[in-house]
């Protein structure tokens, strides 16, 4: 039995030093597998200097590459979309929440100067800061067209309130002069609000009284934006 263990051995040792000496057939010699560790070491070289890498939510189709996470470049989209803006395209960075007839308190008050004029307050009567976008839309009785505003008047930024702050308005009701048409006496006045985007619905209307006598107007009315200060449009 040891006799032919140590030929089992010197065999086995003959394989070996054959198998390096001669190599794989080929001329060549063998140098046998590639270390594990060497492998992992030489992939994550090339990884690094891949200009993919910088990418990783990319992967590799065919001749082109393809977003292998489109939902994380939607989101990111999405949020920015959703992102409020001022009236100047700058990001407020938070949450909107609308001035309308749901959180003010609105008061219409006809003016004795400037002449044949009246300012709009609207105080926020509700827990959180809200956005006054763009300028008031208004109607008196069954009017069927909207007065313009003043481009002059707008301001820097949206006017935002917090809790129990007010903002104004100016309307011209009608011309001093005697020079506009159409004029009427209207007993009732609806507040309407904008959103974020021109023209786009902000929420529930406002109906400030009017005096019991009415307001009269003609076809020169307008308004003004909407103002964080009193002394924006108090020579308007």
């Amino acid at each position: 039995m040891r006799h032919i263990r140590l030929i089992a051995a010197t065999g086995t040792a003959v394989a070996a030093l054959a198998l390096t000496a001669c190599g794989n057939g080929t001329g060549t010699e063998d140098e046998g597998a590639a270390s594990p560790k060497a492998t992992v070491a030489a992939a994550e070289t090339d990884v690094s200097k891949s200009p993919e890498s910088s990418s990783p939510a990319k992967e590799a189709t065919g001749g082109g590459t393809t977003d292998a996470s489109p939902l994380s470049r939607t989101d990111a989209s999405s949020a920015k979309s959703a992102a409020p803006t001022t009236r100047k395209g700058q990001s407020t960075g938070r949450s909107v929440v609308l001035c309308n007839g749901t959180n003010t308190a609105v008061t219409a008050q006809p003016l004795n100067r400037p002449l044949n004029h009246m300012l709009l307050t609207v105080k926020n009567t509700g827990s959180k800061s809200c956005d006054l976008p763009y300028y008031p839309v208004l109607r008196f009785d069954q009017m069927q067209w909207v007065p313009q505003a003043d481009e002059g008047t707008e301001p820097q930024s949206v006017v935002s309130l917090a809790p129990g702050e007010s903002g104004y308005a100016g309307v011209l009701l009608s011309a001093a002069d005697g020079s506009g048409s159409g004029g009427m006496t209207a007993h009732k006045l609806t507040v309407g609000f904008q959103g974020m985007t021109p023209n786009s619905d902000g929420g529930p209307s406002a109906t400030p009284a009017l005096p019991a006598k009415g307001v009269y107007y003609d076809s020169t009315l307008k308004v003004t934006y909407w103002q964080r200060d009193l002394d924006a449009i108090s020579n308007w």
